[in-house]
């Protein structure tokens, strides 16, 4: 393991300068101190199983998506339901909303039918009536002419 660590301090040492051919003690290179933190870190979160509970963390979270989505279309078929329900009873109501104007408007038509046949039924009552007035009248000034050319024929009739 240390092989290893050394391995990989001289890697990053001859990265940091560049591969030169300039050699730098192991206990004086900065890089080499970082590399075997790093691996230090690394290996302590192994030991300590980090990796284990991360993918626990991981797996748990992607099961909480995966059953949101489940529920998502469930919920989304409900609310569609509820509102197709409540859509159908709005047109039921507005269906039964435009039958009772429609009633309303035959029992009206039906009454302004009736109201219009009474006027006109009193209408040609009134004109009957003022055409009997008038007939009578023509009778009695007929009647009169008659009385007044018959006094006057007897009138001539006598003076003669």
């Amino acid at each position: 393991m240390i092989d290893v660590l050394l391995m990989f301090a001289g890697a990053a040492s001859e990265a940091a300068h560049g591969g030169g051919h300039e050699t730098v003690p192991l206990w004086q290179d900065t890089s080499a101190w970082v590399s075997l933190g790093f691996v230090l870190v690394v290996g302590l979160f192994a030991y300590l199983g980090v990796h284990k509970s991360i993918s626990t963390a991981l797996d748990q979270r992607s099961q909480l998506i995966a059953d949101e989505l489940d529920r998502a279309p469930r919920a989304l078929r409900d609310e569609a339901q509820e509102l197709l329900a409540k859509y159908q009873r709005r047109q039921r109501e507005a269906e039964e909303e435009a039958q009772g104007i429609i009633e309303q408007a035959k029992k009206d038509a039906h009454n302004i039918a009736a109201e219009a046949r009474q006027k006109i039924e009193e209408q040609l009552a009134r004109r009957a009536k003022t055409a009997e007035d008038k007939i009578e009248r023509a009778e009695s000034q007929a009647l009169a002419e008659v009385r007044n050319q018959t006094t006057d024929l007897l009138l001539t009739l006598r003076a003669k």
